[in-house]
C-alpha cells in the first residue's frame, strides 16, 4: 500500500490513521475573518492608497441594529475604511473614524483636499473638527431626489383637487337636460385631463426637453398656471448645478429662488428642501472641478453590502460583519491581479 495503517487497536480491530493522501477536510472552517481583519491596516491599506485621489465621500448603512460606516475613493471607487457599531453612530464615532483615517493619510505622506457626504447633519461638525476648512460637497443626487419627489407630490395633490371638482353623475343612463348633457361634457374633459397628468407626470421632472415634450406640457396644463409654475421653478433648480457657473453665481440664483418662493406660501411648503440653510454646501463642485458631485462611490460600496445580506444568511452579529467586510476588501485587493492573469491566459490559448 502507498499509505500503510497503524496495528488494529483492540479486538475491534479499528482504523487509527488515514489511507487518503489527500489534505484533511476543511469543510466546516471559519472563512478567515479575523485574519483579514488584522491584514487592513497595512497591506490593504497601502494598496488602496497607492492611487489616491485625494477625494473622498463617506456614509453610514443601517442593517438592523447595526451601523456601518465606511469612507470610498470618490475617484477610483475602492474602500478605505469602515467601522461597525451596535447601535445609531453619534458625533464622536464619526470624528474617531475620521481621526483614524487622517492618522493613516499622514502616515503614508497623503493629504485630504475635499469630502461629499450625502447631507446628513452627522457629518459637518467632526468634518470641522478633523479635517478644517476643507471643502464638503453635498451629494447632488440627494438634493434633487427630494425636490423632484415633491414636485411631484403637488402634481398629485393638483390630480386629487381636480378630480374633486369633477361632477357627481347618478348612476344609469343620466337625464336628456341640458344640465345633465353639461355635466357629462364637463367629467369627460376632467378624467381626459386626470389621464394625461397621470401619463405624463415625468414631464415636470425631467431635467431637458424636446419641442414635443414642451407642447404635451402647454397642453396638459391649460388652465393650471400653478403646475407651468411648478416646471419653470424645476428649471431653475437644474440651473443652479450648471458647471458653466461659479459657486458665487449660484448662490445668487439660488438666494432669488428662494425670495421668490417666500412669496407664494403653497410653494414655499412644497419646495422647503430649498429654503434649508445647508443647501449651498451643494454648489462647492462649480468651484472644485475634481470634487465628486454625488457620493455614488460609497452608495455602490452600500449596495454591495446589501447584495451580500441575501445571501449570506450568517452575518448578523458584529464580530460576524466586521470579518466579512474584511474579506471583500480583501477580495477587492486581489480583482486587479486576478484580471492580469486572466488576460494573459486569454492570449496564451488564442496562440
Amino acid at each position: 500500500m502507498a499509505c500503510p495503517i497503524a496495528q488494529p487497536n483492540g479486538p475491534s480491530g479499528a482504523t487509527t490513521a488515514c489511507l487518503s493522501l489527500t489534505p484533511r477536510s476543511r469543510t466546516g472552517s471559519r472563512p478567515g475573518g479575523k485574519k483579514a481583519a488584522r491584514r487592513l491596516p497595512t497591506d490593504y491599506l497601502d494598496w488602496a492608497l497607492s492611487d489616491f485621489s485625494g477625494f473622498i465621500a463617506a456614509d453610514e448603512l443601517y442593517d438592523g441594529p447595526f451601523c456601518i460606516l465606511s469612507i470610498v475613493d470618490n475617484r477610483t471607487f475602492k474602500r478605505l475604511l469602515y467601522q461597525v457599531l451596535d447601535r445609531d453612530p453619534t458625533h464622536t464615532d464619526i470624528v474617531a473614524l475620521f481621526r483614524r483615517f487622517q492618522r493613516a493619510l499622514e502616515t503614508r505622506g497623503l493629504t485630504l483636499k475635499g469630502i461629499t457626504t450625502d447631507g446628513s447633519p452627522l457629518y459637518p461638525e467632526p468634518i470641522a473638527t478633523v479635517f478644517g476648512a476643507i471643502p464638503h460637497q453635498v451629494c447632488q443626487f440627494h438634493i434633487l431626489r427630494e425636490i423632484t419627489k415633491a414636485v411631484l407630490s403637488a402634481v398629485a395633490q393638483e390630480r386629487k383637487r381636480l378630480a374633486a371638482s369633477a361632477p357627481k353623475l347618478p348612476r344609469g343612463r343620466p337625464p336628456a337636460t341640458k344640465a345633465a348633457q353639461q355635466a357629462v361634457r364637463r367629467k369627460k374633459r376632467i378624467d381626459r385631463k386626470l389621464g394625461a397628468l397621470f401619463e405624463h407626470r415625468y414631464l415636470f421632472v425631467q431635467r431637458r426637453l424636446s419641442r414635443s415634450e414642451r407642447r404635451t406640457l402647454q397642453r396638459i396644463t391649460r388652465g393650471l398656471p400653478q403646475l407651468r409654475v411648478l416646471r419653470e421653478l424645476m428649471e431653475e433648480v437644474y440651473g443652479l448645478f450648471d458647471r458653466r457657473c461659479r459657486t458665487a453665481t449660484a448662490v445668487a440664483k439660488l438666494t432669488a429662488l428662494r425670495a421668490r418662493l417666500r412669496r407664494f406660501r403653497w410653494l414655499r411648503t412644497v419646495l422647503k428642501k430649498l429654503l434649508s440653510p445647508g443647501l449651498e454646501k451643494a454648489l462647492v463642485f462649480l468651484d472644485e472641478r475634481l470634487l465628486g458631485t454625488t457620493s455614488n462611490a460609497v452608495e455602490r460600496s452600500n449596495r454591495r453590502y446589501r447584495k451580500m445580506q441575501k445571501t449570506v444568511y450568517r452575518v448578523r452579529t458584529l464580530r460576524a460583519i466586521e470579518g466579512r467586510l474584511a474579506l471583500d476588501l480583501l477580495r477587492d485587493r486581489q480583482t486587479q491581479a486576478r484580471a492580469g492573469t486572466t488576460e494573459i491566459l486569454h492570449k496564451a490559448r488564442a496562440a
